[in-house]
């Protein structure tokens, strides 16, 4: 193939990556807690040869999230929970801690606080949160503190990652230099954070994206046509 063939496919190929990106953000647009995505694409220079130009390749080199504080909903709910401020709730999963602001929790059957898929919320000392069956009137104080009848009954953690983070579903996130408590964040009780996606922003956003791919694809299809045409007519001569 040619290098504009290769070239053209390395764009499509970025394009293409884009618009996953773009459409699950607005699959998203409704999801508690959910943050923007953007895909970061590097440049990867090829050799092509010792007199020849070299060939400028593009490739998907991670994601960067917009950690923008969504809208606060107030629900009234007794384990809707929301944080304002940089920060996080820490879920117990099998792969290990993971961060998320999705609040939504309630309480599982054996009294422990819970996300809506079971998964354990950690307290400030990593640990998961056990309530009492009994325990009325829970309120939720700004620093996670969880009381009833004056009783000290737990607290919910709020961290912050160290180093990048990186999505490992559409609400929860790993951070590979580990945790760390918040000192600035605070809980919010009945209420949760909704998703900060734009759906304006991220339809122009597609738009934008799939002309470009359509232009990319017409530009192959040219050259396709080109590179037959001059094999055609060297074989007629």
């Amino acid at each position: 193939m040619s290098n504009s063939i290769y070239a053209t496919l390395s764009r499509q190929d970025g394009l293409l990556k884009e618009l996953q990106v773009v459409a699950n953000n607005i699959a998203n647009t409704n999801t508690n807690g959910y943050k923007t995505d953007r895909a970061i694409f590097a440049e990867y220079i090829m050799s092509t040869g010792q007199d020849t130009p070299s060939l400028s390749m593009g490739a998907l080199a991670g994601h960067n999230f917009d950690l923008t504080q969504g809208t606060v909903k107030f629900t009234g709910g007794q384990f809707d929970l929301a944080i304002q401020g940089d920060g996080f709730f820490a879920i117990e999963t099998a792969g290990g801690p993971r961060l998320t602001r999705a609040g939504s929790f309630q309480l599982s059957s054996e009294g422990e606080l819970v996300a809506p898929d079971g998964a354990r919320v950690l307290s400030n000392g990593n640990a998961p949160i056990q309530l009492p069956p009994d325990a009325e009137g829970i309120s939720i104080a700004g620093d996670g503190t969880i009381s009833a009848d004056g009783q000290i009954l737990g607290q919910v953690g709020i961290f912050t990652a160290n180093g990048q983070l990186q999505r490992d579903t559409d609400t929860r996130f790993t951070a590979a230099g580990g945790i760390a408590p918040s000192e600035t964040a605070t809980v919010l009780q009945g209420a949760f954070e909704a998703s900060n996606v734009s759906p304006v922003l991220e339809m122009a956003r597609m738009i934008e994206v799939q002309r470009a791919y359509e232009a990319g694809q017409t530009a192959l299809e040219r050259e396709d046509q080109r590179i037959t045409q001059t094999i055609s007519t060297v074989r007629n001569r």
